[in-house]
């Protein structure tokens, strides 16, 4: 008798069917974190986010804490919608009438406003600020040209502020500044640069009640040097800028005693004067003119340089440069942009004695050659900074840089030799580049323009004026850097946006780049009023400059609706203008420097 066989029940695993876990469950930490991430792979991730569902909405209400309106009417809202915000940066709104200000809501978290080009607003807008941001520390309110003593005086009611920049408020008086001294005693940092109003004795007051001061910018004022003994009473100040205040001299700055500052930014002659000041770490000399042995003198002296600036110095020979710069042990920043004496020797001492160099500007040293400047790729491997405009910089040179993996921003316009296989280099080393000038670079095509953007992720800026090979497909290559926000690409017969024959296509192609916020559109031949419409309802530009011959073309019900989105159009009725020779543009831009 055969015995059955055994049975076995196979168990089975039950499903569950429990829902996942809510968002809500998410600690705000890891949340935030995850916003992060996404943010930074692309901006426009956090406006899909939020549209997903209640709680991603709260969630990314909870996690914005910087704002940026481009409308002043929307702020309320705004400010409702994010009620984490620490930082109000209302730099975008070229009109901020004091009604605007006056319906702010309450808003404990802001801590920062920036109102640095904001416009319409006085003293009643500014008591306003300050009530509803109770917890203000950092107000920037530099080109109020409008600004007065009544604006300081309601300034200086944010008990707790601590960094202020009055640039350009040249309104302000000593009356003024000594209403901020006595209302704001915790200041630790304050702009009085172009400020002309003020004299020693605001100084005076400045120096007594805000001891706490540690960076102090002077820059363009009247001061002289009976100031000196008020800025010598601050025991903390670490920073001190005195750019063109033509009343310090030689005399004035061996006043300073050698506590008294660590960083000093001048503009007169005055080796004699260093000795005194022999711990400073930031020292900008641009445009002095150095005789006999003043550059050595600073090397003696200087020894914790941490920072070096002799942007067009005349005077400055290799003899003077290889001296000073084996003794600057510390040095992470160096300009000497347009010293035109120096050559391979001192690029030689440079980058033996600083391979830690993370910031080198050497625009127009033309007796450097191209072998010199391989120097650099191979031993200051830490840089981050580099311009070498109008230079004898080759394809080699590039290839040379493949040592610099950190570099982000890199200036080589006007390097006649480089081509589209030096551009091939940088794209494959320099991952992190962010900013990148190829002015008049005029053997780039769109092959090198694609390496860039193919091999160069987080590209912010890039200046492609006059690089005449260049066409739409450039255009269509940049507009997969979705962090691109600045394009200038004046003087390109086939893609440049005034003076030229972009097509449509071209135009159309911008629309990708979500960070474009100008753009300048005249003389054009092959955009249509259609293509012009569709890139502007497609791009978020906040200010368009317009030829008047567009204004009957397109119709005006889609313009309000452009400009109900926070763009400002500006129609320019400007005469067609011939394409200006190199050296024309180089003695108009010096005329322009004069003026300013």
């Amino acid at each position: 008798m055969v015995s059955p066989t055994p049975t076995y029940r196979v168990k089975r695993r039950r499903l569950d069917l429990s829902p996942p876990p809510h968002l809500n469950d998410l600690a705000d930490e890891l949340l935030f974190l995850i916003l992060d991430r996404a943010a930074a792979h692309d901006p426009r991730a956090l406006k899909s986010f939020s549209l997903v569902s209640r709680a991603c909405h709260a969630a990314e209400s909870r996690h914005r804490r910087v704002l940026r309106p481009f409308r002043p009417d929307l702020l309320p809202a705004a400010l409702a919608r994010y009620p984490a915000i620490s930082r109000l940066d209302l730099s975008l709104c070229p009109r901020l009438p004091d009604a605007a200000l006056a319906a702010l809501p309450a808003a404990p978290s802001v801590s920062a406003v920036d109102l640095s080009r904001s416009r319409g607003f006085g003293a009643s807008g500014l008591a306003a600020l300050v009530a509803a941001c109770p917890n203000l520390t950092d107000l920037d309110l530099s080109n109020g040209l409008d600004l007065g003593d009544a604006a300081a005086a309601e300034v200086a009611k944010a008990r707790r502020l601590q960094r202020l920049s009055l640039s350009r408020c040249k309104r302000i008086t000593d009356m003024g500044l000594g209403c901020i001294a006595v209302g704001c005693p915790d200041l630790r940092e304050l702009s009085l640069k172009w400020c002309i109003g003020v004299t020693h004795l605001g100084l005076d007051l400045l120096a007594l009640k805000c001891n706490k001061l540690n960076i102090l910018d002077l820059s363009y004022t009247m001061i002289v040097k009976k100031c000196f003994p008020a800025i010598m009473k601050l025991q903390n100040l670490q920073v001190l800028l005195l750019v063109g205040c033509n009343g310090i001299d030689d005399d004035a700055l061996t006043s300073l005693d050698q506590e008294c500052s660590k960083s000093l930014q001048v503009t007169p002659s005055m080796s004699s004067s260093f000795e005194m000041i022999h711990k400073l770490q930031t020292l900008k000399l641009d445009g002095c003119q150095f005789m006999d042995d003043g550059l050595k003198s600073i090397g003696k002296s200087c020894v914790s340089l941490r920072e070096l600036s002799l942007s067009k110095c005349s005077g400055v020979t290799d003899t003077d440069l290889s001296f000073v710069v084996p003794r600057l042990k510390k040095l992470l920043k160096l300009d000497v942009t347009c010293c035109r004496k120096i050559t391979d020797v001192s690029l030689a001492a440079i980058t033996t004695s600083c391979p830690s160099l993370i910031s080198l500007r050497m625009e127009s040293c033309s007796l450097v050659s191209s072998k010199g400047l391989q120097l650099i790729g191979r031993r200051c491997t830490h840089l981050e900074e580099l311009d070498l405009t109008d230079t004898d910089l080759d394809d080699e040179g590039l290839k040379a840089l493949s040592g610099c993996s950190k570099l982000s921003s890199l200036k080589i316009g006007i390097c006649l030799r480089i081509t589209d296989e030096g551009l091939r280099h940088v794209s494959k080393s320099c991952p992190d580049l962010r900013d990148i000038d190829l002015y008049r670079s005029g053997a780039i095509s769109d092959e090198g323009i694609t390496h860039i953007a193919q091999g160069c992720p987080m590209l912010e800026s890039i200046n492609l004026s006059y690089c005449t090979k260049l066409t739409d497909c450039s255009l269509r290559s940049l507009s997969k850097c979705i962090k691109l926000n600045t394009l200038e690409i004046r003087g390109c017969p086939m893609i440049n946006l005034s003076y030229c024959s972009v097509t449509d296509i071209g135009l159309i192609s911008l629309s990708s780049i979500c960070g474009l916020q100008n753009m300048t559109i005249v003389h054009l031949a092959g955009v249509t009023p259609n293509g012009l419409i569709a890139a502007l309802m497609v791009c978020g530009l906040r200010k368009v400059k317009l030829h008047e011959a567009f204004k009957s073309m397109v119709p005006s019900h889609m313009l309000k609706v452009v400009e109900a989105r926070g763009c400002l159009f500006q129609w320019i009725n400007k005469p067609y203008q011939v394409a200006v020779e190199p050296c024309d543009v180089w003695k108009q831009q010096s005329q322009d420097l004069l003026v300013q």
